[in-house]
């Protein structure tokens, strides 16, 4: 019976320490069913969902310490009870920018949070030059919410924080 691991691994920014944890994935017997890595100034972060036999998650959960320590590496593993495809009708593209302010994350995470709205992707970045911030949030939605309403009030809200907004229908496949 297949199991389960969330691994979170953080660190410097050095070639080479995502491809290590894949390796050691893999010679686990592991298989990488989702995966996201990201660049945060100078640390990178991973995450994977991994499964396998009990055996192979097993072996990783012993094996990734050791890893961590060599790659001077910050992670954290947690099983889960498994994985399980949602079924949402309408994929969408959640996009704002403006000049920075206090709040407006908190604002839009909390618009979406109050409807319901699982937020697929989130990523936001602010340029200390120029003090521009942009974010680009994905999100599913099911047949019964209404896009037009939702639309038209993410744009109220858009005008209440100051940013200027647009919702777009994307492929189901790129999410």
């Amino acid at each position: 019976m297949s199991q389960y691991l969330v691994l979170t691994a953080m660190g410097a920014d050095r070639t080479g320490s995502v491809s290590e944890l894949t390796k050691l994935a893999s010679k686990c017997g592991c298989n990488i069913i989702d995966s996201r890595m990201a660049i945060f100034g100078l640390e990178f972060s991973l995450i994977m969902l991994l499964n396998g036999s009990a055996k192979a998650i097993n072996q990783i959960e012993n094996k990734l310490p050791a890893m961590a320590v060599k790659l001077e590496l910050t992670t954290m593993m947690k099983r889960t009870s498994g994985y399980k495809k949602r079924e949402f009708t309408h994929h969408y593209q959640v996009d704002y920018a403006g000049i920075d302010q206090p709040g407006v994350l908190k604002a839009m995470t909390a618009f979406f949070a109050t409807r319901n709205i699982d937020l697929s992707s989130l990523k936001s970045e602010i340029d200390p030059v120029s003090n521009q911030m942009c974010a680009t949030i994905l999100i599913a939605l099911t047949e019964e919410t209404s896009i037009e309403k939702l639309e038209s009030d993410y744009f109220e809200l858009c005008e209440q924080v100051g940013v200027q907004g647009c919702i777009k229908k994307v492929n189901s496949n790129l999410i």
